[in-house]
């Protein structure tokens, strides 16, 4: 049974670092959370590290440029790591040297903007008839677009026996009150048609793997203990669960529908049932993060 607690601060002095994601917990992709923003800067004051975890499918630099943009601020986390950032980890190992990229204008930063501690290798962007394997950041327009639009293009890469690496395996995030597909969607459109996929963001190891890089270089001591906090069940908890993590569930985000019609108050009992039919075991849930 998963504990609903009131407040971070009520868990936080059990843990080194938080593996906090992004969108529906510290922002809904247009203002941050000032509860999420506090409860955060007070963690860290009492000495915690909070990694900013997210399955954005652009590099950290860019990722961190969103945030200030939008005012989040710098004083409410240690470290940044992105989806963007472990797929780049993979595809510049020098497995592959062109590439065919589906995705927005917005995630160009992709391919031209690495974090310090990745030495990109030479890279083309080719058409879907030269290129080894495919780059998948998302939709060209996902404000407009459905999966369905892109039948075309999937058909040519899964003829071609391309693997698709996926820069971002949410299928759907919320902007402000609109629902938008992303690319874990066209992901699973390709998988559907016999494609291969290749993921790095929540929930699979790659990225995972670089947090806890980027954490030791922050110089927390070996062994953390770390609370994965998220509103994605198959994400965030899912992903947490995977790596042995404790995991604190917001209910109030994506799924906040799920717990009744109060989503500062998620009904108990509905949460329980949400869980079990999803095999997870949040080990915290809280409504919504501060």
């Amino acid at each position: 049974m998963t504990e609903l607690i009131p407040a971070l601060a009520q868990i936080a002095r059990r843990y080194d670092a938080v593996f906090c994601d992004l969108w529906g917990c510290l922002h809904n992709g247009k203002t941050p959370f000032p509860q999420a923003v506090a409860a955060l800067q007070a963690y860290r004051a009492g000495g915690g590290k909070v990694v900013l975890l997210t399955n954005a499918p652009r590099p950290k630099p860019s990722v961190v440029a969103q945030l200030d943009a939008m005012g989040v601020p710098r004083d409410a986390w240690d470290e940044v790591v992105t989806s963007g950032d472990a797929t780049q980890v993979a595809l510049f190992s020098g497995q592959w040297a062109r590439a065919h990229f589906i995705g927005a204008v917005k995630d160009e930063p992709f391919f031209t903007e690495f974090p310090a501690d990745l030495t990109p290798a030479p890279l083309a962007r080719v058409g879907m008839d030269q290129a080894q394997v495919v780059i998948c950041t998302g939709l060209a327009n996902d404000l407009t677009e459905t999966p369905a639009d892109y039948a075309l293009p999937l058909r040519q890469a899964k003829a071609a026996g391309l693997t698709m690496l996926c820069a971002n395996p949410d299928i759907i995030v919320d902007y402000g009150d609109k629902r938008l597909y992303c690319a874990g969607a066209l992901a699973a459109e390709y998988e559907a048609m016999g494609g291969k996929t290749m993921y790095f963001g929540k929930p699979h190891p790659p990225i995972y793997d670089l947090a806890r890089r980027r954490l030791a270089a922050l110089g927390v001591r070996p062994d953390p203990q770390i609370l994965c906090i998220g509103d994605g069940i198959g994400t965030d908890v899912q992903g947490g669960m995977a790596e042995g993590l404790d995991t604190l569930y917001v209910t109030g985000g994506i799924s906040a529908a799920e717990f009744g019609p109060d989503p500062a108050h998620p009904d108990k009992g509905l949460l329980e049932k949400f869980l079990t039919e999803r095999q997870m075991s949040a080990t915290y849930s809280i409504a919504a993060l501060r």
